[in-house]
Formats: structure tokens, C-alpha cells, sequence
């Protein structure tokens, strides 16, 4: 089996999770969904941000010994925070929308190639 779907899909879940938690505060919010964050909606970001966070270590796991699924996992979620680094600024709803679409197409991905 090769490693490429599930490090892309824990990637796109490390991705989502950054992208989620970033919701959760009122800057970046107002910048993606283009509206005032209510207060008590910002659990319903952190929580799944965290989720998605710990999904992510989960598949590395299964496919990784403990010491280099954690070491991955650091180094997934540092990846996946630096194309919302640069997308938050200049195309903050281009990153809303990523978070959405590549956890799809990744298990999308994972799927089709288990089919094979």
C-alpha cells in the first residue's frame, strides 16, 4: 500500500482542523464567512477544529509506528498551516473553501485507490 492517501488525507484533516480553530477567532472569521462571530458560537469552531486535529493524528497512526506517527503529525499540521498563512490576508474564502474541499477529495482519493 503506498503512503501518499493517507498522508494526503491527514494532511487535509491537519488543514481543516488549523482552518477551523482560525474561525473560532473574530478577525479571521469576519475575513472568511464575511460576518460578525457571535460569541457563543466559537465552540462550534474549536471543537471541531480540535476533532479534525485528532483525526488527523489518528491516521497517521494507523499507518505509522507511535513515535513516527506523532513525529509526522507535528510536522502535518505545521504544513498544513502555512498555506492558511498566506491564504488568510489576500483570499480568505479560497482557505474556507479548501477546508471543506480537501478532506473530501483526500478520502475520495484514499477510497478509489482501496477499490483498485
Amino acid at each position: 500500500m503506498t503512503m501518499a492517501p493517507p498522508l494526503f488525507l491527514a494532511l487535509a484533516l491537519a488543514y481543516a482542523g488549523l482552518t477551523s480553530l482560525s474561525l473560532a477567532m473574530k478577525r479571521h472569521h469576519d475575513q472568511v464567512m464575511g460576518r460578525k462571530l457571535q460569541p457563543e458560537r466559537v465552540r462550534y469552531y474549536r471543537w471541531p477544529g480540535w476533532l479534525l486535529l485528532a483525526l488527523s493524528l489518528w491516521v497517521t497512526l494507523t499507518v505509522w509506528p507511535l513515535g513516527l506517527a506523532l513525529f509526522m503529525a507535528v510536522g502535518l499540521v505545521a504544513i498544513a498551516g502555512l498555506p492558511l498563512v498566506f491564504l488568510l490576508p489576500y483570499r480568505a474564502r479560497l482557505a474556507g473553501r479548501l477546508a471543506v474541499a480537501l478532506p473530501v477529495l483526500a478520502m475520495l482519493t484514499w477510497s478509489t485507490l482501496a477499490l483498485a
